[in-house]
């Protein structure tokens, strides 16, 4: 076994994966990493080199480690706009070229200014019903591309300027029609860049980056490779809370397929807080706006909404656990926080939704949007159950967790330095990371 990993959070977000993917990068040799999900609208925070946050979207995690390379697989939505701005600031951060660092692969969609104009106006229009989008386009990239799979702009469209610029005239069209339709038919007042001008830029882009096809992962793959994941397993296209999630398959699934593909395997990892938060609206039974939990870098958004804090949810993490299809081992983050408020975090291990206990969700069909748009309902309507007696030290968490997820806690995490991270006994060679 080469030791690949693949890193997935098993809540809704911000657990701490970016920090995980750095320390494991630096902790030994590691060829890639491969984003598997998601797109731009990652923020995985990392401390540079000068100590100050990074914020991780399409660039992988490891990045500050010399020589760590980035691969964006065909799962990935990729904003050549974005990647752009995201390289200058890590240039700016220290690293040499980081575009040399990143290869694409040529069937990833295209996420472009014309998706997140539509989706921007789509959150307005629900008002008071919005998802908790993060208004960069994401969902939109993959809808266009279902609703139109010939047109859709890919990775390999920006070495042929004339297929990509018939590509995007249509896509600006279309975006023009929709946001009309949502502004009652009014005109748009958005300014939609020229499909020339984007064409330029994308070319530039496709020139300093490597386009890859088949092949290249399983290369990658005969040295040590970690798959870093996006956003939550909670917030899952299909597993998730329906329709409070994402367009995007957050499970191991989409690094399993790749793996399979290549003939190779990898330790599954499962990262969570010792608190749960969320982003924007949603099911959240454990949220406690009683918790005073400072974040640095996670703030309310335009588009998400508010950042919230809650206790730890062991039937949410069970769940999330069970429709991965279990871990190896697990992550555990914000054990420094568990430090400071000893006794005060607590762990549901129940709800009572109208009256009635409920210590397990069960999950529905896979692909069964219906299926969990009932599960949502209900979870609106659970209420948490503690158990008064059980007040955690900071020395309690790894093993309550272990015992929640029924997998050792391999890695701890004691803030979001390289240094705060620790592994016990034997566990670190088990996982292969050292």
């Amino acid at each position: 076994m080469n030791g690949h990993l693949i890193v997935v959070d098993l809540g809704y977000g911000d657990a701490g994966k970016g920090t995980i993917v750095d320390w494991l990068c630096a902790s030994r040799p590691v060829r890639a990493v491969v984003r598997f999900n998601g797109g731009a609208q990652a923020a995985h925070h990392v401390l540079a080199p000068d100590g100050t946050p990074h914020p991780f979207a399409q660039f992988g995690s490891g990045t500050f480690t010399p020589g760590t390379r980035t691969f964006l697989s065909r799962h990935m939505l990729v904003d050549p706009l974005a990647l752009v701005a995201e390289a200058e600031q890590l240039a700016r951060r220290g690293v040499p070229r980081p575009l040399d660092l990143v290869a694409i692969d040529s069937g990833a969609l295209l996420t472009t200014p014309y998706h997140r104009a539509v989706n921007q106006a789509r959150e307005r229009a629900r008002g008071d019903g919005r998802h908790g989008s993060c208004g960069m386009g994401i969902g939109e990239t993959a809808a266009y591309a279902l609703d139109y799979p010939d047109d859709a702009p890919r990775a390999g469209d920006m070495t042929a300027p004339r297929t990509l610029s018939g590509k995007l005239e249509r896509l600006r069209d279309k975006a023009r029609a929709d946001i009309a339709a949502m502004a009652g038919g009014r005109a748009s007042a958005v300014d939609l860049p020229r499909p020339e001008d984007l064409v330029s830029v994308y070319r530039d882009v496709a020139s300093r980056v490597t386009l890859t096809g088949d092949g290249y992962l399983a290369r990658l793959l005969r040295g040590p490779v970690v798959f870093e994941g996006a956003q939550g397993v909670l917030l899952d296209e299909w597993r998730g809370f329906h329709p409070y999630t994402t367009w995007s398959t957050t499970t191991f699934e989409n690094a399993d397929a790749l793996l399979a593909e290549a003939g190779a395997t990898a330790t599954r990892l499962g990262v969570t807080r010792t608190y749960q938060t969320r982003h924007g609206p949603g099911p959240f039974p454990t949220e406690d706006p009683t918790l005073r939990l400072p974040e640095g870098h996670n703030k309310d958004g335009r588009w998400q909404g508010p950042f919230r804090a809650g206790h730890l949810d062991a039937v949410a993490l069970r769940y999330a656990c069970e429709v991965a299809g279990g871990v190896d081992a697990v992550a555990l983050t914000h054990l420094d926080t568990a430090r400071r408020h000893a006794g005060e975090l607590r762990v549901c291990r129940g709800y009572r939704i109208d009256g009635k206990p409920l210590t397990a969700l069960t999950p529905g069909p896979h692909r069964d949007l219906s299926c969990q748009q009932d599960l949502t309902a209900a979870l609106l309507k659970a209420r948490p159950v503690y158990d008064d007696s059980e007040r955690l030290t900071a020395a309690d968490w790894p093993d309550a967790v272990a015992d929640i997820l029924r997998a050792p806690v391999a890695i701890r995490s004691h803030g979001p330095g390289r240094a705060a991270k620790t592994t016990r006994g034997n566990v670190a060679a088990g996982l292969c990371i050292l």
